[in-house]
């Protein structure tokens, strides 16, 4: 059973930064997807960032240019590098594995507040 833990989040005005920090408990494969998403209260869980098995990189429009997605495999680890955080970027944010087996697994979320 693979676990997924994030770190990071937390209470931050407009225009800072932040990162999120995602570890597995079992190794993740170049050839898996990982991913950020994130949920506002009464709205769906949206995809924020992707790094598919074969390295493309996709962004919710809304976050391109400011937030970056890396993933280290030796560590098990996937990042979220937020920059110029905006009010309308607070949510839950939740890690995702997407094994190329199929299987599918999410980080327990981190809460990310935003002060205008």
């Amino acid at each position: 059973q693979t676990h997924l833990v994030q770190s990071g989040g937390g209470l931050i005005q407009a225009g800072g930064s932040l990162t999120l920090a995602c570890v597995s408990s079992r190794s993740i494969n170049s050839i898996d997807s990982v991913a950020w998403y994130r949920q506002a209260p009464g709205s769906q869980r949206d995809l924020v960032a992707r790094i598919s098995g074969g390295g493309r990189t996709d962004y919710l429009d809304a976050v391109k240019g400011r937030f970056t997605i890396s993933r280290d495999d030796a560590k098990n680890t996937v990042y979220l590098q937020m920059n110029s955080l905006k009010p309308e970027d607070t949510a839950t944010y939740y890690c995702n594995l997407n094994r190329w087996s199929g299987a599918t697994h999410w980080g327990q979320g981190t809460q990310v507040t935003v002060s205008s």
